[in-house]
């Protein structure tokens, strides 16, 4: 089959089409022909060699973390799906691979596409979709009439975030630039803060929930965005040690991760927050609520651009320049 891989990490290395073998699903998973596929930032990030220390992918290696496709064979295990069903995943972390022709996917990992929308929405979905309902619904518990700040409104995340916290009855707050202003607010966002032109800790105070997506650096002014008794919850680090025991990382990495994020800790601490780090994971029954969600129109899904797939280098250098609103998803002819 063809796809684009990844011969080596660096942020100059470049994918290379080329001829590997069809995957062949295992008793528990499904082989799903892929129509379409979703370009994050955490692709470009893997390719970079960020990531190899908490995910060691052996090299070659076919990036692509969430597809949407058509089930062309199942496991004898599998029971929740027939060959032809229209299906969508976030791919399990180690088990990527959606910038080619087919996957397997474990069928714990897997749900059916949402009705009414596009292959290519659907492949915009799973990853942004997932990691906003873990840090809003599981670690936030975001309850109606709470506020909450999440970071970069125009953003494949920010965009979902946005509309799954109005959904849940919050307040929100994000950043943009001024030309997005009036997309974010499109989405359902109260308050917009041009980040060319304020500090968002001058103006936000006693939020009960931020997500933090931005650099490092913003993460001792997200605290200060809070209330007494409110949850940061960054997507971009440092990991913590509950995120070591969650992955059951050796103990040596785990004592890394416990250094790395002993400043932040120690400074929520100091101001009576909470400090934790999400690192999506996959969950079949978590794109059920999602596309349920999307069904009733509670959620809608938002791409910028859809790529062809023989463009998936360039799609992927889009993503990573950091202008996307929304998502950026490659097609399959």
């Amino acid at each position: 089959m063809q796809a684009f891989v990844l011969d080596r990490y660096g942020k100059k290395s470049r994918l290379r089409l080329a001829h590997v073998d069809k995957p062949q699903p295992r008793e528990d998973e499904v082989l799903v022909e892929v129509h379409a596929a979703g370009v994050n930032p955490l692709d470009a990030k893997i390719r970079s060699g960020e990531f190899k220390r908490i995910l060691p992918y052996p090299l070659p290696l076919i990036l692509g973390h969430d597809i949407a496709g058509e089930v062309v064979e199942v496991g004898s295990r599998v029971q929740k799906f027939k060959r032809g069903d229209a299906v969508y995943a976030r791919l399990d972390d180690l088990h990527i691979g959606g910038f080619a022709q087919w996957v397997a996917v474990k069928e714990a990992s897997l749900a059916h596409k949402p009705q009414g929308i596009t292959m290519e929405e659907a492949a915009s979905i799973p990853l942004v979709g997932l990691t906003a309902w873990q840090a809003l619904v599981d670690k936030a518990a975001l309850r109606p009439g709470q506020k909450v700040f999440i970071q970069a409104g125009a953003g494949g995340v920010g965009s979902f975030a946005i509309q799954l916290a109005k959904h849940l009855g919050a307040t929100v707050a994000t950043t943009a630039s001024a030309a997005n202003a009036a997309f974010v607010k499109g989405l359902g966002a109260d308050t917009v803060i041009d980040y060319r032109a304020q500090k968002f800790e001058d103006v936000l105070h006693g939020y009960d929930v931020v997500l933090h997506s931005q650099p490092r650096q913003a993460l001792g002014a997200s605290l200060r965005v809070l209330r007494s008794g409110g949850q940061l919850i960054s997507l971009s680090g440092p990991p913590d040690p509950d995120f070591g025991k969650a992955i059951a990382a050796p103990r040596l990495l785990t004592w890394v991760m416990r250094w790395l994020s002993a400043g932040i800790r120690a400074k929520a601490k100091e101001r009576g927050v909470g400090y934790s780090f999400l690192f999506m994971q996959a969950s079949s029954e978590q794109l059920r609520e999602i596309a349920a969600l999307i069904e009733s129109g509670a959620v809608r899904p938002v791409v910028d651009r859809v790529f062809p797939f023989e463009c998936t280098p360039e799609a992927l250098a889009y993503v990573e320049a950091g202008h996307a609103k929304g998502k950026v998803v490659i097609k399959r002819p």
